[in-house]
């Protein structure tokens, strides 16, 4: 073994390149079981389309427990809220949404995005001053409490908008498909899809590209030479968990905008999902919780399509088989 020159380069690491490869060898081995060429492409699409959305979902927990070391089992409840929120925005714009006009339609959801994620980052703000902050580095306290907030959070919108469910329906520019050939794709779904690839490029330049995402993942490299520095990293940090939350709100909107309807109890089903992304993913990382949205959204189509009665275990089968494979998950960052 010779030792390196000063004036030589650093070796890089090796690119690990088989996560990224898993989606498409699965997609590539369904070809065949599926038969028509049409309904895989379809199916694929649809797949696309709900792991971004899940992907904007579980970024937010990732991002946070991967930066901050926090397990935040109340993260459902930004969800919750997020699609509430949407549906108050929603509801004086109910004309403006019934017109066949994408602009006109995109200028109603726009504020239906934005405002949510407000309210959702602003609710994470008090959630990481209240909850969170009186006990940093222990997680079982962590769990109990963020279980805790998860219940009241779920019984207030229970008060306040009752157990029935409200329609949130798609604007009219945005529904029907792309028909190309025997292909359909909804046009939800391909908008869906951009938003998804979007918050996953913008997540990736800034921790990777930005000093704010050089203050961040050096504060969790080193908190107290950070702090020596003179930067405070206890705001940096709330300044992630506020965007965790927002990322949940606004992945709440885009799923309520899927099923059509919104539901106090929406975070229930959504918390156990997000969390099997997030483990398989690997935790903390952002590209393996992408590749894992995908993945899981994947096996659920192909799943339900081919097997009906596999559907509802096929996330945990998935979640297994990965852990077997890679038992820190696909890109595991942390030795916790």
């Amino acid at each position: 073994m010779t030792e390196l020159a000063a004036t030589d380069p650093l070796p890089k690491p090796k690119r690990d390149i088989a996560p990224i490869l898993l989606p498409i060898a699965v997609a590539l081995v369904m070809i065949p079981l599926i038969g028509s060429p049409s309904t895989w492409l379809t199916l694929t699409a649809a797949s696309l389309a709900m792991g971004m959305m899940i992907f904007i979902m579980a970024s937010g927990l990732t991002l946070v427990f991967g930066l901050m070391d926090v397990l935040n089992f109340g993260h459902g409840a930004f969800i919750a809220v997020g699609a509430y929120v949407a549906t108050l925005v929603l509801a004086p714009f109910a004309a403006s949404l019934q017109v066949d006009s994408l602009w006109i339609n995109l200028a109603v959801l726009a504020p239906a995005a934005l405002l949510p994620m407000a309210v959702s980052g602003a609710l994470g703000l008090i959630v990481e001053r209240v909850l969170i902050l009186p006990v940093y580095g222990q997680h079982l306290k962590q769990i109990l409490m963020t279980t805790g907030g998860l219940i009241v959070a779920e019984q207030t919108l229970y008060a306040v908008w009752g157990p029935q469910i409200i329609p949130a329906p798609l604007p009219t520019s945005l529904r029907g498909s792309f028909i190309l050939g025997d292909v359909a794709i909804a046009k939800y779904r391909v908008l869906a899809t951009l938003i998804g690839l979007t918050v996953f490029i913008a997540i990736q330049l800034v921790l990777n590209r930005t000093k704010l995402g050089l203050l961040i993942r050096a504060g969790v490299e080193n908190r107290e030479m950070v702090e020596a520095l003179g930067y405070r990293i206890r705001r940096l940090f709330l300044g992630v968990f506020m965007t965790g939350s927002a990322l949940a709100g606004l992945g709440g909107v885009m799923w309520a905008l899927y099923r059509e309807q919104v539901h106090a109890s929406m975070s229930d089903d959504l918390t156990v999902l997000i969390f099997i992304v997030v483990i398989i993913g690997g935790l903390g990382s952002i590209g393996g919780c992408f590749i894992g949205a995908i993945l899981v959204a994947m096996i659920a189509n192909y799943g339900g399509f081919l097997v009906p009665k596999l559907a509802l275990v096929s996330n945990i089968l998935l979640m297994v088989a990965i852990l077997m494979w890679r038992p820190r998950g696909l890109y595991a960052v942390t030795s916790r």
